[in-house]
């Protein structure tokens, strides 16, 4: 690992941020005491909101941590499109008892990212990373001025070089395989179905050829032997969302929790029908009705969704709600973030120990 990095954690599991309430205080506390890299997920939060959970975490834990933001979106390409989602949906309101949400504005949204900022530049934390886009040149200098090291996720060896440019200290290297939104910095609707997303052995490759920064690797990543296959391939360290889902400490419903495993949910697909922008979440009633013509409009469709999303919760439905996650959602373990980390340490370890004895075997 790069010696910024091992200063952050002692093992090179990076607990990821999702944001919807999975990874809170508590789960980014539990993990960043087992000697991984806790994260805040600040998206859809507000700046105050944002504090409030970096102050209960530093009273948690004196680890490093890490904060993850949103990029500002572009205005909305065909606010009619959305108009006709809504009509759409309007059964599924009815089935639930609940309002459809109302979208404040058809323009861009930016998510509070510079009161954010502004928040994070006043009180510094070790780590924040980026989605949906990467920052200025400005900006990340203002992070680097105050100490904060920066990473922003990326999804093509392009994205990477741009991350590079601006001066971000490391990139998040996204794979197809991951669950939750992809952090892709231009949300292409023409690529949808294309099969243009990377997968993560093939990306890091890529991403290593490109650009000369530190690579955390992000995508389906559930085991020991997983993360040594990421830093064999040239990762520094490797990122793990799905795998913490399962954890007490996580916020995730426990319908989400247990759909995981649940033999009735047995794949995965990326999606627009909650949010608008594609992410990958467990297949059910709702992800193949809507899925196949939910608009390119975040977040608009997450702010007209989020009311039915949480009707479906209360209702015990999981039929209704967005269940994120990887491919290898079915290997998630129900166990305390701390002890995950020990155990994917440990598996870690043995899959390193054997590759070097068979190394040691090919040059004997």
């Amino acid at each position: 690992m790069s010696t910024a990095l091992t200063a952050l954690c002692r093992h090179p599991i990076v607990q990821a941020p999702m944001a919807g309430g999975g990874s809170g205080p508590e789960l980014a506390a539990a993990v960043g005491e087992a000697g991984g890299l806790g994260f805040l997920a600040a998206g859809h939060k507000t700046a105050d909101g944002m504090y409030q959970e970096i102050k209960r975490l530093r009273g948690l834990t004196g680890r490093p941590f890490g904060v993850n933001l949103f990029l500002p979106q572009p205005e909305l390409a065909s606010p009619a499109a959305v108009e006709v989602y809504r009509d759409q949906l309007a059964g599924e309101a009815a089935w639930y008892g609940t309002g459809l949400g109302e979208v404040d504005t058809y323009g861009g949204s930016d998510d509070g990212y510079e009161a954010k900022l502004a928040v994070l530049r006043e009180d510094p934390v070790p780590v924040v990373s980026f989605h949906f886009g990467c920052p200025s040149r400005a900006v990340l200098a203002s992070l680097a001025a105050v100490g904060t090291y920066t990473v922003v996720t990326v999804t093509t060896p392009d994205e990477a070089r741009a991350a590079e440019a601006a001066g971000a200290d490391a990139v998040c290297a996204q794979g197809v395989e991951a669950g939750g939104h992809q952090g892709t910095h231009r949300d292409d609707p023409h690529a949808d179905g294309t099969g243009a997303p990377f997968g993560l052995l093939s990306l890091i490759a890529q991403v290593k050829a490109a650009v000369r920064l530190p690579v955390i690797a992000a995508g389906g990543l559930m085991r020991g032997a997983q993360i040594a296959a990421v830093l064999a391939a040239g990762a520094t360290a490797a990122q793990l969302g799905t795998a913490f889902l399962a954890t007490p400490e996580s916020g995730a419903h426990p319908l989400h929790k247990s759909a995981l495993t649940d033999p009735l949910f047995t794949r995965t697909e990326l999606t627009r029908a909650f949010t608008g922008r594609p992410a990958r979440g467990l297949v059910n009633r709702f992800l193949r009705e809507h899925g196949p013509y939910a608009p390119a409009a975040y977040p608009a469709v997450h702010q007209l969704t989020a009311g039915l999303r949480k009707a479906a919760g209360r209702a015990g439905d999981a039929q209704g709600m967005a269940l994120w996650a990887g491919q290898g959602h079915r290997l998630a373990r129900e166990l305390p973030a701390g002890e995950l980390v020990a155990l994917l340490t440990s598996e870690l370890d043995a899959a390193l120990g054997e590759l070097n004895g068979r190394k040691v075997r090919d040059e004997v």
